[in-house]
């Protein structure tokens, strides 16, 4: 087992092998962790929100949910959560969204496509193997009316969601910098990252 404190506004990457698990936990409350997740050794084969959305008929992430990758194949199965919804929708800030919703002062701020970029160079990606991620902890209601909203966290201090690896995947996060919306309580702030010993594959928990 090997356990990484990712400090607040910081990238963390690692391969987890098929079988073994990957239990993020959210150390102070309220913090948004971004993820990606990629075929470790094909790259090309990564996290897909649609497909995932698809498989499971919702677009909230829980106990049970397999993320599929573009190749409907499934990556990571969550096999424990203990906050019961996450999001797959809202994508990641950048400057660019940050400028367009926040204004152009918020330009200069860091933000999670740079941690991915910078993350990703370390394993031959760029900007183009980035997809629309998930964000762990995060708390994105879809309106009836199809509208969606960033709100406060539905997270607590300590509280953590475990995923078992299906192949051999990359994972590639990004501890949200954002400062301008609620996702981290205005306040970002440390999460843990652990790799547990491989269980059997199509265990339930």
């Amino acid at each position: 087992m090997t356990t990484t404190v990712v400090p607040a506004r910081a990238a963390w990457s690692a391969v987890v092998r098929a079988g073994q698990t990957l239990t993020v936990t959210d150390l102070h409350g309220n913090q948004a962790v971004d993820f990606l997740v990629y075929d470790a050794h094909d790259t090309s084969v990564r996290y897909s929100a649609p497909d995932t959305i698809h498989a499971q008929g919702n677009v909230f992430l829980t106990t049970g949910t397999v993320l599929m990758s573009n190749e409907h194949t499934p990556l990571m199965t969550v096999v424990d959560d203990e906050v019961g919804r996450h999001d797959t929708v809202g994508g990641a800030c950048s400057k660019e969204s940050n400028t367009l919703r926040y204004g152009h002062h918020t330009w200069s701020q860091h933000a999670c496509v740079d941690n991915f970029l910078a993350e990703g160079a370390r394993h031959g990606l760029g900007k183009r193997d980035l997809v629309s991620n998930i964000n762990w902890y995060m708390n994105v209601p879809v309106e009836k009316d199809g509208t969606l909203g960033i709100v406060d966290g539905i997270s607590a201090p300590g509280l953590k969601l475990t995923l078992r690896a299906e192949c051999d995947v990359l994972v590639l996060v990004s501890n949200c910098p954002q400062i301008n919306n609620p996702c981290n309580g205005f306040e970002p702030t440390a999460v843990e990252m652990t790799i547990g010993a491989a269980v059997t594959i199509g265990a339930t928990g």
